[in-house]
Parts: C-alpha cells; structure tokens; sequence
C-alpha cells in the first residue's frame, strides 16, 4: 500500500501542473512570440481611420509608422515635435527610445548631397537630444513628396522591446574592445555634423 501512495499523488498532481503551465505565462503579461498587436495611442485615431496602425509590434519588435515632422514653427521645432512623437507612439507599444534599431528618414528639401549636408547642420542637434550616445542604423533618403504637405521629414522606426538595455558598441580594429551604449551620453570623437566620415582601408 505504501509503495502505492507516490504513484497516486503524481496521477493527482500532475493535471494541477500541467494546468498552471498554462495559466502562469498569462498572469505574468507575456505574449505569444507571433501575437501581433495593432497599437493606437490617443491623439492617433485618424490614422488608423485613414488605413493604417501607428505602430505594430509582433513579440517584441515594434515597427512605427512613418512619423512627420508636420504643424506649425520653425524647422527645428517640426522636427523636435517629430521625435517627441516618436517617442510616444513607441511607449503605447511597450518600446522606449533606447530600444530603437533601425531609422530611416525621408527628406523633403535637400535636392543633392550638399544640400542634405547643410539640413544635417539643423538636424543633427536635435537627433542627438533624443537618441545621445545610441545610435540605430539608419537610411536617410531624399524624396520629391511626402503625404504630409507641412512636413519636411518623415520618420520610420523599428524597435526590439529591452534591446536598449543590453546594448554594446564594437569597434573592428581596437583588439574586440567592447564599449557599452549610454543612453543620453555625449557622443565622443564625433565627425563634424553633416559630413561623412572617410573611410580607412
């Protein structure tokens, strides 16, 4: 009878653990690596209206919509309006500013690359206020139109939801030397804004 007793237990708790496999994942708030979630913060109902989600995120990418750097003011503050959005339309999806690892950039005005140089000066600054020492990859392209008629830029994100945390930096030549990003760090030893750097064998 005795030998009986460990064998009976486990064929009852064995459906009681099985069943709060099930249920802990939930409670804790993960997602299912392929749940797809259309995100639309306040503020952004047109847009979804129109046709489109704001941002999307599938496990833990985040892909934003293209953002534009519309309304009313100067230059600078279009495009500092541009990113703050960014950065909200980003947090209704759960990704924060440091989890951003790809832009890219759609520009309106500057016809050749001296021109893009130029708008660069202007841009840079306000680029770096938000993103500092971290640096996604990033296309800028410059285009004839964007839907927004009052917008000189558009943005495009993607984010990986707490990539921002574990991010390294490393540089080929200087002996695997790993330097970490710092979120709002100063960038240090930065070519001038607007002008490519030269390229060494």
């Amino acid at each position: 009878m005795r030998q009986n007793l460990p064998r009976a237990a486990f064929a009852l708790l064995a459906p009681l653990f099985s069943l709060a496999l099930l249920v802990l994942p939930a409670a804790a708030g993960d997602r299912a690596p392929n749940e797809r979630t259309l995100h639309v913060p306040e503020g952004w109902e047109g847009a979804y209206e129109f046709g489109y989600a704001p941002a999307v995120r599938v496990g833990d990418l985040v892909i934003v919509s293209g953002i534009p750097a519309g309304g009313q003011g100067s230059y600078e503050e279009k495009i500092r309006r541009m990113y703050e959005n960014a950065v909200k339309v980003l947090a209704s999806a759960g990704a924060t500013i440091d989890d951003v690892v790809e832009l890219t950039t759609f520009h309106l005005e500057p016809k050749g690359s001296p021109e893009f140089r130029a708008e660069f000066d202007k841009y840079m600054p306000i680029h770096r206020e938000f993103f500092g020492e971290h640096r996604p990859a990033w296309t800028a392209v410059g285009t004839s139109a964007l839907l927004s008629g009052a917008a000189p830029v558009e943005m495009r994100l993607v984010a990986v939801v707490g990539s921002g945390e574990n991010s390294r930096v490393v540089r080929d030549g200087e002996a695997g030397e790993e330097k970490p990003a710092e979120a709002g760090a100063e960038p240090e030893d930065e070519p001038e804004a607007g002008v490519e750097p030269e390229a060494t064998p």
